[in-house]
């Protein structure tokens, strides 16, 4: 088993966006600014956004932080976005999800502007990525694209994994990951397999991947029988159990297999919020 380090790649891809950061500040007196809204006092999205404001502060990216009753009506979330997507000192705006009425989080995202939308998740942007035909074409024209779903793809590239050519399967056709995930890999010239909750003998088209990608949102739920020896596991799982803190793949059982795999922590969670920072950098200069 050879360990993708998540934390490493991410440390280093963090260093060049804080010189970036500096070389912006010197040339032009302007600092990038994220905001951040979180609604309710979910422990979870607390840890989250604590984490993405220490790592601004890190990178010299500005932060403005804003925290909403969790009865907030959905109206007052659409006018604090309205309200933000005027500034000029903000460049990027991120609505921690789930809300805690997630039913009107895509309303919510909507009305975030195109220019300021770090995550990815506005319609224009998610159409930009589905239209371009290659990877250079989407880094030659900065577009903001889903956190985790970019973070997998530099993962495998700072890491020497070659995506063209490959078979990658996708467990999971979320808006966030999935959909995203399966786009970037096309645009890699993989093949690429979308799976989800309907997939028959998802356990030997699993078995076909030489790049596996377990986004599904369920412990443990990839063994070894998943996988074949000499493929590249990606854990986007994070789930919270009685043991601790676990990703979708049994890592244990797959430990004497000679294979690539992200560990849980400290694998695709780093890259997340890395590749935050970049797209609001990314905001910043398609804005100037």
């Amino acid at each position: 088993m050879n360990l993708i380090d998540g934390k490493k790649i991410s440390n280093d891809i963090r260093s060049e966006i804080k010189n970036q950061v500096q070389k912006i500040k010197q040339k032009t007196g302007k600092t990038p600014g994220l905001a951040t809204i979180l609604v309710g006092q979910d422990p979870a999205s607390q840890v989250y956004i604590k984490s993405k404001i220490k790592a601004c502060q890190d990178a010299g990216i500005q932060s403005f932080h804003h925290n909403l009753n969790e009865k907030t009506p959905k109206e007052e979330i659409i006018n604090l976005i309205k309200n933000l997507n005027t500034p000029s000192e903000v460049d990027g705006i991120l609505l921690q999800l789930p809300l805690p009425n997630n039913k009107y989080a895509q309303d919510c995202i909507n009305t975030i502007s195109p220019l300021k939308d770090v995550d990815g998740l506005h319609p224009f942007n998610a159409g930009l990525l589905n239209l371009s035909k290659s990877w250079d074409e989407i880094i030659k024209k900065n577009i903001l694209v889903s956190c985790t779903p970019l973070g997998v793809i530099y993962l495998l590239n700072k890491s020497n994994i070659s995506i063209e050519g490959k078979t990658a399967i996708v467990l999971g056709r979320s808006n966030l990951v999935g959909k995203p995930l399966s786009m970037l890999l096309l645009a890699n010239n993989a093949t690429v397999i979308m799976s989800h909750s309907k997939t028959k003998n998802l356990k030997s088209l699993c078995k076909t991947a030489d790049i596996v990608i377990a986004a599904i949102g369920k412990p443990k739920f990839v063994t070894k029988d998943f996988i074949k020896e000499g493929a590249t596991v990606i854990d986007v799982g994070i789930n919270r159990t009685s043991d601790g803190l676990c990703g979708d793949v049994d890592f244990e059982s797959a430990k004497d297999m000679d294979i690539n795999i992200t560990p849980v922590p400290g694998g695709v969670g780093p890259m997340t919020i890395t590749v935050l920072l970049e797209n609001t950098l990314k905001a910043f200069k398609n804005r100037i």
